[in-house]
């Protein structure tokens, strides 16, 4: 993966910049050493890795805007990370970049039951905003499979979904306002409390932005009431094309599942072994959850399961109860790392229409046959948003290209079907150079324009997102 050569210039800055930052953050908040700044090479896409020049960890937004403010002045360029969980290389450092990680900002603001929102700062992690609110009867719904670790902040950068999201959207469904420092230091207030918030909804061009146009510190969510009731029904299918088939089934008979979630045979196989969720060794697997009373989940269950029995499952099984729920949940919840515990792997994020699904799984394996490395499919099989694993070996000279080879190849399918390249990963370095295939010249300039009004200089997150020769061409103007 090609990177920006670092700036010398800025290396030999390296002295003045840290005396600069004392003078606005205390000694334990500036990370120099390279034996530090090593744990902040690379995120969750950990084939490729950089230390960073230097990292910052600020606790307020006065302190993000002081950073951002002496960099600017220095022309250091920044790189915005939550808790390093992107699986696109979102949050990967240049060696001339400073990482300025938001772990810090962590805390709860101001909760509005009545209104149905929580502000919080960006560092909080996914899963402890509903733990802020769980005990009066409330949850945040987008929950990445991250949502143990991953940071708001990170949500909004990638507008994650999560498994629920069929039902209850992704990120920018469920954001109303931020606060968010630009790169010459200014605050901004963008959106609101509340829905349809006056002005431009610049709030649309934030969520997903990818750290290119600011750093969000603080963020005002939606939070909803727990349903009354939740269950999900395991189905098992001798081939992935049946799976998908019964997928838009699902989807066709105008029915709403809060989550359907799909695995192939390599991931139910690398879960059992992993998790011992109790799951049926076959082809692929469905988990398909709603929610309601008992009588609406009785209702709606009872049409899933006559669509698969169309489908001629091996495997049908409801959940009778809140433990089998729970492992039924638990193989999914676990493939990740069930994943990677058999070898290196590249997860991809590609997006398609459902109504695709059969043949693009069958093209998946065409090309893990023609490429020669196996491919595990886990993904949100509801929305079409496809995480196909590609197992690698790192230590084999060769097999890291051959996955990004491959790699290309699949996220192409998914737009020659009419989908994209990246449902909630981000772009990153990983999808950077193939932009060119999902947008055209004009559609890219229009974007890089957006950038050029809130960050003129292209500091922010470099080597992210637009093809590197274009941005770098960008930058040096």
């Amino acid at each position: 993966m090609q990177m920006p050569t670092p700036d010398a210039s800025v290396i030999a800055t390296k002295d003045q910049l840290i005396d600069r930052l004392s003078t606005v953050l205390p000694p334990d908040a500036i990370i120099h050493e390279l034996s530090e700044t090593r744990a902040y090479e690379c995120d969750g896409l950990a084939a490729y890795k950089c230390p960073p020049l230097l990292a910052v960890l600020p606790s307020t937004t006065q302190e993000v805007s002081a950073v951002l403010k002496i960099c600017h002045d220095m022309h250091v360029p920044v790189v915005p990370r939550g808790s390093g969980t992107s699986l696109a290389g979102g949050a990967m450092p240049t060696a001339d970049s400073v990482i300025l990680g938001v772990a810090r900002l962590n805390g709860v603001i101001e909760t509005d039951y009545l209104n149905r929102t929580i502000t919080v700062q960006s560092g909080r992690t996914n899963l402890s905003v509903t733990g802020a609110v769980e005990s009066e009867g409330f949850f945040y719904a987008p929950d990445p499979s991250s949502q143990l670790a991953c940071a708001i902040a990170g949500n909004i950068a990638m507008n994650s979904g999560g498994a629920h999201c069929l039902k209850y959207g992704v990120t920018t469904n469920n954001l109303l306002g931020v606060t968010m420092v630009m790169m010459d230091g200014t605050v901004v207030e963008i959106g609101g409390s509340h829905l349809d918030a006056a002005g431009l909804d610049l709030l649309g061009v934030i969520c997903g932005s990818e750290g290119q146009l600011g750093v969000v510190t603080e963020a005002t969510l939606r939070i909803l009431h727990k349903p009354e009731g939740a269950r999900p029904v395991l189905i098992g299918f001798d081939s992935n094309e049946i799976a998908g088939a019964c997928v838009s089934d699902i989807i066709k008979a105008g029915i709403l599942p809060v989550a359907i979630e799909f695995m192939d045979r390599p991931c139910i196989e690398a879960c059992e072994a992993f998790a011992k969720a109790g799951y049926p060794m076959c082809e692929a697997l469905l988990i398909v959850e709603v929610e309601g009373s008992d009588a609406e989940i009785d209702e709606q269950l009872a049409l899933i399961m006559e669509i698969a029995r169309r489908h001629d499952p091996v495997e049908l099984r409801e959940a009778k109860n809140a433990e089998e729920a729970g492992r039924i949940w638990l193989g999914r919840k676990s493939a990740f790392g069930a994943m990677g515990q058999i070898n290196d792997y590249m997860c991809l994020d590609g997006t398609i229409p459902v109504s695709q699904l059969p043949y693009v799984l069958r093209r998946i394996g065409e090309l893990s046959d023609e490429y020669g490395l196996k491919v595990g499919n886990v993904f949100h099989a509801g929305d079409g948003n496809m995480h196909p694993l590609i197992l690698y070996n790192a230590n084999t000279p060769g097999d890291l290209e051959t996955c990004e080879a491959l790699g290309a190849e699949i996220l192409k399918l998914c737009v020659e079907v009419g989908g994209c390249l990246t449902g909630e990963h981000g772009v990153g370095i990983e999808k950077r150079d193939l932009m060119n295939v999902q947008f055209n010249p004009v559609d890219l300039e229009a974007q890089m324009a957006v950038k050029d009004v809130f960050d003129p200089a292209w500091l922010l997150n470099p080597a992210k997102v637009f093809p590197l020769d274009t941005s770098e061409a960008r930058r040096a103007a």
